[in-house]
């Protein structure tokens, strides 16, 4: 579901359901790991995955982060209402009613000291497969993050990288 900002309604927090954050890490174009953050509902909100979608979007949207739109910079963008604090372990996203922590594999917490950022994929699409404490098969994922589905029903952002530590 792609929509222009004008058509995108407010959200109601109670119709995002369940979101997962994801994280992994993948070889980029310049032959290093890149930190890769997936962000995906569910779709088990009442009123199903579509409900759910649109919740999602009008969040996304509210925060300035457009829906199959151009990359958001994060590391140059000052006003991002979106951020990233990586500390034991653990990546931790914000934003304004939303805070979604998770805890990051060794080879993702190299690439984000390696590059000081991470990629998020925030996805509206749905996938209810995903299910957290669920194992994920190396393969499921890729196929779910590459689809072209999930990648134009996103938001794209880089996020730099915050620490406790400074």
């Amino acid at each position: 579901m792609t929509s222009t900002p004008s058509e995108t309604r407010p959200f109601r927090i109670g119709e995002l359901g369940t979101l997962v954050a994801l994280p992994w890490s993948g070889e980029a174009p310049d032959g290093t790991d890149m930190p890769y953050l997936l962000a995906y509902p569910l779709g088990d909100a009442d009123g199903g995955p579509e409900v759910t979608s649109a919740a999602v979007e009008g969040m996304l949207a509210s925060n300035g982060l457009p829906v199959g739109g151009d990359l958001v910079d994060g590391t140059t963008e000052s006003s991002l209402p979106v951020t990233l604090l990586v500390e034991a372990g653990q990546a931790v996203v914000n934003m304004p009613q939303l805070g979604a922590q998770c805890t990051a594999p060794p080879e993702w917490l190299a690439a984000v000291a390696e590059r000081g950022y991470a990629y998020l994929v925030f996805t509206t699409r749905p996938w209810p497969e995903g299910r957290p404490g669920q194992p994920i098969e190396p393969a499921a994922l890729a196929a779910f993050a590459g689809a072209e589905q999930t990648l134009k029903s996103a938001a794209h952002v880089v996020l730099p990288a915050l620490s406790l530590r400074g």
